[in-house]
């Protein structure tokens, strides 16, 4: 996956998605809202890191709800 910078605001949103596509309490979703909230180098490589690790259709997903 091509590596692309998130603003903090596109992490909220990117965040928002992930509530509905994999649940709130999801490590995903809890690492993308805190590197939102934070904005900290190391909780956004975190939070990207395991964005890339989750399954390609939830990612697409949750990428098509931030374009839609």
């Amino acid at each position: 996956m091509e590596e692309t910078l998130i603003d903090q605001a596109a992490m909220a949103r990117l965040a928002k998605a992930l509530i509905f596509i994999c649940g709130k309490s999801h490590p995903t979703t809890v690492a993308l809202q805190l590197a939102a909230d934070t904005g900290s180098e190391r909780d956004i490589k975190n939070a990207r890191a395991l964005f890339v690790k989750l399954k390609p259709g939830d990612r697409r997903a949750a990428l098509a709800m931030l374009n839609g």
